[in-house]
């Protein structure tokens, strides 16, 4: 489909209908990813293992979502975003549909691991792309309407898929989520594409920018379209523009926040893939540790919007940055008690808390990635930040999982967790300190130099009348002096 280019992002109009399919995918997406916990006890009790490669399922999805994110924005960016859509949601369908014939946890590895991650992946960072696309003024408030989808999605599935493994056993309600995942399809239908005057053109109008020098523009249109030069020419740009697609990877704020989401992933992880489990070993029924992510879900709504909202005002759309560490370093906080509550009326609370902070900070990750990067850039950075979570995704609930084995309880496992996400938020603030004290000194060093050089022009001007007047002296004695030699 043709897309007008826009002076700037419209703020409204179809761009609400974005919102509506990027909710659509972090339901199917997100959401679902979430409910694998849910099938944890299943797995375990089914195939016989233990906590670390039963863990092994849920870390390569996430794993594997995130990891191949670079290439969902890579066929976005090249190829078409509702493409990579369509296809995405056929591949998570079919990994989920296979998933739900496995005979051991190798199959599951394969087809509820790699593939519905892959397909998960073509779908997740263009969807939250294209929300930054259509708007601007209103941006937090849309990412946190279209991220909101993770929450709600968790409150309803998390007790329907319950409720379909107890009518059809784990294998029936794989089969049925595989089929529910296919609503993928439609959300990339709804990727209405945009172009904004300031995204970078395409090859065609190469022609027209202005690092291509006057003297070759006017050889390149004097020869053959089909000329190897040309072809030559063409290719090289393709390789500039890739290379400028990515250049915001050397960006010290960005290499900062890539840091910093390293550990806050880590962090995360594990509490999706062990709150049910360890519900349920102190005591809780099944019934209440699916109630205890579906709270978990519908608090996170809270958090998407009304943190989306909040950093939207004038008062706090300076201190985003701010507003994400904080949000990040009480889920930490959340972590760190979570060993202690050891029975259903106390982790209700602890469902809310993290829950809400959770959905903050997932709202501002994109926010703050486009700030740090802008809008131009935000697909390809999207798709490096989703690419940062896939390793910390993959290792961190094995290792909590084998924490668990050693010890015998889960409290090593949720200070890991919490001791991360904290040193996450830390690391951030100090940068940002820094960078705020290094522009302090800087403005002091202006300042300083600018009253030198006003200092110096004084002087100069005094120099010059005082000189001005020295010369009047001397030629008032001259003159005197003649004077008084002719009497």
């Amino acid at each position: 489909m043709a897309s007008a280019r826009h002076a700037g992002p419209p703020d409204g109009g179809w761009g609400w209908m974005i919102v509506a399919g990027c909710f659509l995918v972090t339901i199917c997406t997100r959401a679902v990813t979430r409910c694998i916990s849910i099938f944890f006890v299943e797995f375990q009790a089914y195939f016989g293992q233990d906590y670390a490669r039963t863990a092994w399922i849920h870390s390569i999805v996430d794993c594997a979502t995130m990891l191949c994110a670079p290439l969902g924005s890579l066929i976005s960016n090249h190829v078409s975003c509702q493409v990579g859509i369509m296809l995405g949601g056929l591949l998570a369908s079919t990994g989920l549909i296979l998933g739900s014939f496995a005979t051991s946890l190798e199959h599951l590895y394969l087809s509820l691991g790699v593939l519905t991650g892959l397909g998960f992946a073509l779908c997740y960072s263009p969807a939250i792309a294209m929300v930054g696309k259509y708007f601007n003024k209103k941006k937090a408030l849309a990412y946190g309407i279209a991220m909101s989808g993770s929450g709600i999605g968790t409150f309803i599935l998390a007790p329907v898929v319950q409720l379909l493994i107890e009518q059809f056993s784990w294998r029936g309600a794989l089969l049925i989520l595989g089929g529910f995942v296919l609503n993928l399809c439609v959300c990339g239908a709804l990727m209405r594409p945009i172009a904004l005057k300031e995204d970078r053109k395409t090859a065609p109008e190469f022609l027209e920018q202005d690092y291509v020098p006057e003297a070759q523009k006017r050889d390149l249109k004097r020869m053959s379209i089909c000329s190897p030069l040309i072809k030559a020419w063409s290719h090289e740009c393709l390789c500039y523009c890739s290379w400028k697609e990515y250049d915001f990877l050397l960006m010290p704020d960005f290499m900062v926040l890539a840091v910093s989401v390293l550990f806050m992933a880590y962090g995360c992880s594990p509490l999706f893939v062990y709150l049910v489990p360890y519900a349920l070993s102190v005591g809780v029924t099944h019934h209440q540790a699916a109630f205890l992510m579906s709270i978990l879900g519908v608090i996170d709504i809270i958090g998407n919007i009304t943190f989306g909202w909040l950093t939207d005002r004038r008062c706090l759309k300076k201190h985003r940055h701010f507003c994400y560490l904080f949000a990040v370093g009480m889920d930490g906080l959340c972590c760190l008690f979570l060993p202690v509550l050891q029975n259903f009326p106390l982790l209700v609370p602890f469902s809310f808390t993290f829950g809400y902070f959770d959905g903050a900070y997932v709202t501002l990750i994109p926010v703050v990635t486009a700030d740090v990067v802008g809008t131009s850039s935000l697909s390809a950075a999207l798709g490096v930040v989703c690419f940062l979570h896939a390793i910390p995704y993959l290792v961190s609930p094995p290792v909590a999982g084998w924490l668990v084995d050693t010890t015998g309880s889960y409290t090593a496992s949720f200070l890991l967790c919490g001791f991360s996400m904290i040193f996450s938020s830390t690391l951030l603030c100090f940068a940002r300190l820094a960078k705020k004290i290094k522009r302090t000194h800087l403005r002091s060093l202006t300042n300083d130099t600018g009253t030198k050089q006003h200092i110096w022009t004084n002087g100069a001007i005094a120099y010059s009348v005082t000189a001005e007047l020295d010369q009047k002296d001397a030629e008032f004695l001259a003159v005197d002096t003649n004077s008084y030699s002719n009497r």
